[in-house]
This record gives C-alpha cells, structure tokens and sequence, in this order.
C-alpha cells in the first residue's frame, strides 16, 4: 500500500492539535507555518522592552476543557498548567471597592447559589435562573434575547465572564456559543470549572511540547514558510506553493489548512469565512517582590477586565478591545495602571509596560458570523479547515482551536 503524508499548514494551536492527532496515530506529518515560530496566537517570546519571556495573551483554560486536557496529556505536558484544588473565582469592584470570592461547589447540582455566603454578592438564589434560559436559547438567538443583561448577577459574574468567552458584546453575541461553553464547565459544577493557568507561560505548556512531541516522531517542521497558494487539480489539493519552492501532494495524501479565516479565504477558493473580527489588549506590567494579589482578579466598573499576577509582574487582559486600539499606548498604560495600583494597593508610579493588541484576535461572535464558520471537510476531497473560526460549535478559544485540529486530523485520516 503506497504511504500516506499528511501535510498541516499553520502550527497554532489548530495545526498544533492536528499534527500531534496524526503523529500518534503512525502517520507521516509534514507541518509548515509562515512565521519564524509556532504558536500563533497562543505564544510566549523574550520581550526586549520588559527584558523578560511574556505570553502574547492570557489564556485560561477550565478543569472542563476536555480536549485542551487530552493535548497537554498527548504532549506530555499536563504538569504544565495549574489552579486552585476547587473552582474559586475573585472579584473586585473598582468604583466601590468591594472584592469577594466566588465559590462553586462541585457537584452538578447547584447547591452553593442557596448559601449567602459563596454566590455573588447582591444576588439572590432565583437570579441564577438565567444560566438555565441561556442553556435553552434557540440556535439563532443572542445572548441579551436569552436573558436581561442587566442586575448584580449580569454585571457581578455572567457579564465579565460572556466577555471573556465570547470576546464580543455579549447582548449581541450569539447565545447558542455562550451556552455550549457554559454547558461544558459552569453547568456541570465546579470540578469542570477550575481556573488552570499555564504557570510557565504558553510556551512552555503547549508549544515546545508539542513541537518536541512531533519531532521525536520524525515530523517535518518547517518555520518560516509561508504557502503562498494551493494548486487544484482533479478535485484534489495538488501542490503547495510556497512561492519559488513547492510542494506536491501525492494522490493518497492529505492537507489541513489551520490558518487564520483571512488566509484560508485567500487560499481555499469558494471560501466565504467569517470577515468581521475583535480586539483583545493585553498589558504586561513588572512589579517588585510578590503581588499581592491571587492568580487571577475579575474586575468589574472598569477598563481592566482580568488581572493576572505572575512573580514580578502583572499582566491584564482587556476583552473586545477595539475601542482601545487608537489610545496613545502610553496613555493606555497609565490608564490600565492607575486602576491595577489601586486594586492591588501598589505605588502608582507607572513601573516598566507592555502592550501586546491583537486587532484581529477572533471573529465576531455574533449570528450573521456565526453563519459564516465553515466546516472541516471541503469541496476538495484531501483539504480540512481547522481553526478557532470553523463550525467547532463553540466560541473561539483555546478549546474550539483545538477540538478544530483534532476533527480536521481524523477526518483526514478516515479519507484514506
């Protein structure tokens, strides 16, 4: 039986998850990615400014994400990530100063919303109704149809948290996505919504892993190569043309395109991805000695959104962010750091910063986009999409990523 290659183009976490599926399973893996490192936009690299290695974003993952778990545990890197024994979330409100601590029991059955003590401050037992509306929204609905996206239990919890999944407005985002990520973690109880962070940075947890893992299965990587166009013929990917190099596909191989949606609608014909996307601002901020702060800071009434404390340095995250990208970045930075200096009770002298924005972090969660993610398979009998942007079912995070990869890898592998 003649072999089979499989060829993987763009090492994200999609084209990560996607190289790995298939070098476990015996198959012959050649991986290409336009950049001069993997990772795309779940990386970490040595900022020359803060003089130290930094995560292009911050990414937290849940105890939930059963597919991001099954890929650290591929790779060997399950130690790499993190949290609390139990699923414990912290809050602070910047305009009054109250803080307080979420905290979700584990069973399914929600028993913690009846104790005064764990459930949101200013809420009531009845209020958490609106989790089971959400669940229950028709598939074309938006999240503020699903529910009212106003009360303590919105602006407390369900609203920070929709933003942060979604990365979009969330009374104009699309429930269906809100509910299936909720259904996952929050609605099974807390031991499928622990915080896990990537303590060492994204690097070290999910890329070099990844990458070794590939390599010690004798997968070709190649950096810096970027596919400038896919060649048809036959109803078949023919060749990879990288521009002045190519690469041609044998009649029994395979190609998974996990590239951004622009790029795969430039390369793939017939392609209509989704075209409206999303900023996320993610500032870096180094500190001296401890901070005195948990790992992770839900803020509320604020510009900052997420506060992250790592030794030395603090690092927020700022969901749907375009209304930020034109701000002076200085003027961001001090912005961001009044607030963080007084959340966290530290000089508010502006100390050494960062910003790292990504205008086109994800689509647009909203139904007329969510229409346009297209799925895995293709008119082309050896071409798969894979991305946070393709028909996965859910918003596009690190698990969406993944789950993409995974499907578009078996796929491949059953066309055989």
């Amino acid at each position: 039986m003649t072999s089979r290659r499989f060829h993987v183009v763009g090492a994200g976490l999609a084209g990560l998850a996607a190289a790995t599926r298939l070098a476990e399973a015996g198959c012959a893996v050649s991986l290409y990615e336009a950049a001069p490192q993997a990772g795309g936009r779940c990386r970490s690299y040595f900022d020359p400014v803060l003089g130290r290695t930094i995560d292009n974003g911050n990414h937290l993952i849940l105890s939930g994400n059963r597919a991001t778990l099954a890929f650290l545990r591929r790779i060997g890197a399950q130690d790499r990530v993190s949290g609390p024994s139990s699923a414990e979330f912290f809050f602070v409100d910047h305009a009054s100063g109250e803080r307080w601590k979420l905290r979700i029991g584990d069973g399914a059955i929600p028993w913690w919303i009846l104790s005064h003590g764990r459930r949101v401050p200013g809420t009531k037992a009845l209020d958490y109704l609106a989790l089971p509306r959400l669940l229950r929204a028709p598939p074309d609905a938006t999240i503020g149809e699903a529910l009212s996206c106003s009360g303590a239990l919105y602006d407390r919890l369900l609203g920070p948290v929709l933003l942060a999944i979604m990365n979009n407005d969330p009374p104009v985002s699309t429930a269906a996505l809100a509910s299936a990520a909720i259904r996952e973690t929050l609605a099974r109880g807390g031991r499928y919504c622990r915080p896990l962070i990537a303590h060492d940075g994204l690097g070290a947890a999910f890329v070099d892993p990844a990458l070794a893992y590939l390599k010690a299965r004798g997968a070709a990587v190649s950096l810096g190569k970027s596919l400038r166009r896919l060649r048809f013929s036959d109803g078949r990917v023919s060749a990879l043309d990288f521009g002045g190099t190519g690469e041609e596909i044998g009649a029994n191989d395979a190609v998974v395109l996990a590239v951004p949606a622009q790029a795969a609608g430039r390369l793939a014909p017939n392609l209509a991805p989704p075209s409206e996307f999303r900023a996320i601002a993610n500032l870096h901020f180094l500190v001296e000695g401890d901070v005195p702060l948990p790992p992770i800071t839900g803020v509320i009434h604020a510009t900052t959104q997420w506060i992250f404390a790592f030794p030395g340095r603090i690092s927020v995250t700022i969901s749907n962010a375009d209304a930020l990208m034109d701000i002076p970045r200085k003027r961001l930075a001090e912005m961001v750091w009044e607030e963080v200096a007084a959340i966290a009770r530290l000089p508010e002298r502006l100390p050494r910063w960062q910003i790292v924005s990504e205008r086109r972090a994800t689509f647009a969660t909203v139904p007329e986009q969510e229409h346009l993610r297209a799925r895995a398979e293709t008119g082309w009998r050896n071409l798969f999409l894979a991305g946070d942007w393709t028909a996965t079912g859910l918003p596009p995070t690190i698990e969406g990523a993944i789950r993409s990869g995974e499907k578009a890898a078996s796929l491949a592998i059953g066309k055989g």
